[in-house]
């Protein structure tokens, strides 16, 4: 009897410690996606896109480009819906105060974005751009 004690005690451990292991693999796994961020549907839903637009650099070559702008939410979205005007002016000023040189290197382009992305941020009152995707890009 003492003996088929000891073997139940040592299956209910290894059962229990089974268990403890399952729910901290299942806890770490449902962490891990939470923190990869937005699927793509509300990437989308939550982005602007901004038309392509053509306008001179500062060394007289012409770019044309068009950007899509992600938001942090709807209602993000929402605003720089209406700010339509606003984001093409700030295109247009960044723009023009970079040559073409700029613009065809990977740090050029980032930095654009980059920018954007900050004076949109210090606009906005209803939420924040979360990235700045270019969508289309020509140089001549």
């Amino acid at each position: 009897m003492n003996k088929m004690v000891r073997i139940m005690l040592v299956m209910i451990s290894v059962i229990l410690l089974a268990g403890i292991i399952t729910i901290g693999v299942i806890y770490k796994s449902n962490e891990a996606t939470n923190a990869t961020g937005p699927n793509i549907d509300e990437v989308v839903d939550s982005s602007v896109d901004i038309d392509t637009m053509t306008t001179n650099l500062k060394d007289n070559h012409i770019v044309q480009i068009a950007i899509k702008i992600e938001g942090n939410d709807k209602k993000a979205k929402e605003e720089l819906t209406k700010r339509d005007f606003q984001i093409k002016d700030i295109m247009i000023d960044e723009l023009s105060n970079m040559n073409m040189r700029d613009l065809q290197s990977e740090q050029g382009k980032q930095k654009f974005k980059t920018d954007i992305k900050n004076r949109l941020n210090k606009m906005m009152q209803d939420g924040e751009v979360v990235n700045v995707y270019i969508t289309s890009f020509v140089i001549q």
